[in-house]
């Protein structure tokens, strides 16, 4: 048993010991029989190198045993001998494993010639070493593959062999005797490659970039003066700078013969002057004749009238699927007018986006063709109208629409359904949102919170609140026709917001 212990040593081999202890890996130096132990020089445990020299494990302590490498003739075994038995945990039932396994390999001894034979002879290769190689051809990388750790460069495996330890394969001689791995990859002074790290931060201290600049800047002014280009250093523009020369900006692009007495601009600093009623009523004219007809502006103008309220009565946080019990409720007063019919269209709009509308209209005997029109659409929606001011509701609505003054009918504001929608409306404590209000403020009338132009603004006092402008399509020939030098300042919405310049 002494002899066969003997064998073992300076075998590599894999010891686990279970999922506490993990894998170890390393060269046999002592194998006690009595004791049942086992020592490996130059540990690794799972894959990583161990601090200490040498580390023993217990024969209870080992749940498997792999050998991974049995030394050859040149390592100090005899030639011919048979290959060791695996010093695992000895019982009464004989010895391991591995050791069952080697004996399987092996009958009986073999000589095994020398591996320094010359190049391209035919090598006699024993039962042992076809154990040993058919064993590492079934468990490549074994150090990589146990227990799931990785193989690391410079590892045990290349760089850290024992100096006596013989490459298994031999891809060429020098001088009479076998390259190693590392000499194979990395040439003859693989062993003059240094351990440390590079010191990035003091290589790059002794670079002086200023100097180097400045030496790139004297040779470009000395090419220049050789070409005899100026000497001038070219602009240098900062990463939020644009390279492109931009022509400068001009905010009065909208140009009308008289000035009004009132100038807006827009939230981009365009300046939108003021018009007056009868330049408004030409230009409206003008469109008519070339085909934007009333009909397609009422359309124009109820549209962006009811996307306007719908952005005011809260949008999308308003009106969604999962609030239909809390329908805005809008309500529309309009006067028997071309400003009426634009209320009644925008009155469908909201109707139709499933807001609860309710239409005042005061009856008469002669309607517009334009209002019949708008009526005969909104008496296919779910809107309500009324003719009596007593069908108004009593509670406060979400939103008033103001559509009931007009300066060519301005003798309608001595009847007395006039002076009761005012006094309605004032009393309701809704917002109030006017469309196309007239520029001068009449006694008595209705406060509004929000007011809508259409195509350029008229001078609106204070009592028309914040001023927005409606695009209802004009297009520009149609205002230079009309004496207006015009660029749209919508940019990509059809309704924005003006100030006071």
């Amino acid at each position: 048993m002494g002899t066969m212990a003997t064998d073992w040593l300076g075998s590599i081999v894999s010891i686990n010991c279970g999922d506490s202890l993990g894998v170890y890996q390393g060269r046999v130096s002592a194998v006690d029989q009595a004791s049942q132990t086992i020592s490996l020089t130059r540990p690794f445990h799972n894959g990583v190198k161990c601090l200490v020299p040498e580390v023993t494990f217990r024969a209870g302590d080992i749940t498997e045993l792999k050998i991974l490498e049995i030394p050859g003739p040149g390592d100090g075994q005899p030639l011919g001998d048979p290959p060791p038995a695996e010093p695992g945990p000895a019982g009464p039932h004989g010895p391991g494993k591995a050791a069952k396994k080697a004996a399987a390999c092996s009958s009986a001894p073999q000589s095994i010639p020398r591996r320094t034979d010359a190049r391209g002879q035919d090598v006699a290769v024993s039962p042992q070493q076809q154990c040993s190689r058919s064993y590492v051809d079934r468990h490549a990388e074994p150090l990589s593959q146990a227990k799931g750790f990785r193989r690391r460069h410079n590892s045990w495996s290349s760089s850290s062999r024992h100096p006596g330890q013989a490459t298994p394969k031999k891809s060429g001689l020098r001088n009479g005797q076998a390259k190693s791995k590392d000499e194979e990859c990395f040439g003859e002074d693989a062993g003059a490659i240094p351990d440390t790290d590079f010191d990035f931060e003091g290589n790059l201290a002794l670079f002086d970039k200023a100097a180097v600049f400045e030496e790139i800047d004297t040779y470009e002014r000395r090419g220049a003066r050789a070409r005899g280009v100026p000497s001038e250093r070219p602009a240098r523009y900062r990463h939020d700078e644009n390279i492109l020369e931009a022509e400068p900006i001009v905010y009065r692009r909208i140009s009308v013969p008289h000035t009004g007495s009132k100038e807006f601009c827009t939230d981009s600093g365009l300046v939108v002057p003021s018009v007056s009623y009868e330049l408004h009523k030409k230009l409206l004219s003008v469109a008519e004749k070339h085909g934007l007809t009333l009909e397609r502006r009422l359309e124009m103008t109820g549209v962006c009238a009811s996307q306007m309220a719908l952005t005011l009565l809260g949008g999308p946080n308003r009106l969604t699927p999962k609030n239909v019990h809390q329908r805005p409720a809008v309500a529309v007063l309009c006067g028997p007018h071309v400003k009426g019919a634009q209320g009644i269209s925008c009155g469908r709009h909201l109707a139709n986006h499933d807001v609860q509308v309710v239409l005042f209209l005061p009856n008469f005997v002669k309607m517009l063709e334009p209002i019949t029109n708008e009526l005969s659409l909104f008496s296919k929606t779910q809107g309500q109208q009324v003719s009596s001011l007593k069908d108004l509701p009593t509670s406060p609505v979400d939103l008033v629409i103001n559509c009931l003054d007009c300066p060519e009918n301005a003798f309608l504001r001595d009847q007395p359904w006039y002076k009761a929608a005012v006094a309605w409306a004032n009393q309701n404590r809704a917002p109030v949102l006017s469309i196309d209000p007239p520029a001068r403020e009449l006694e008595p009338g209705i406060d509004a919170k929000w007011s809508l132009a259409l195509g350029l603004p008229l001078p609106l006092g204070e009592h028309a609140g914040r001023v927005y402008l409606c695009d209802i399509g004009i297009p520009q020939q149609v205002f230079q026709e009309a004496g207006i030098s015009y660029h749209s300042p919508f940019g990509c919405k059809f309704v924005i917001p003006l100030h006071s310049a």
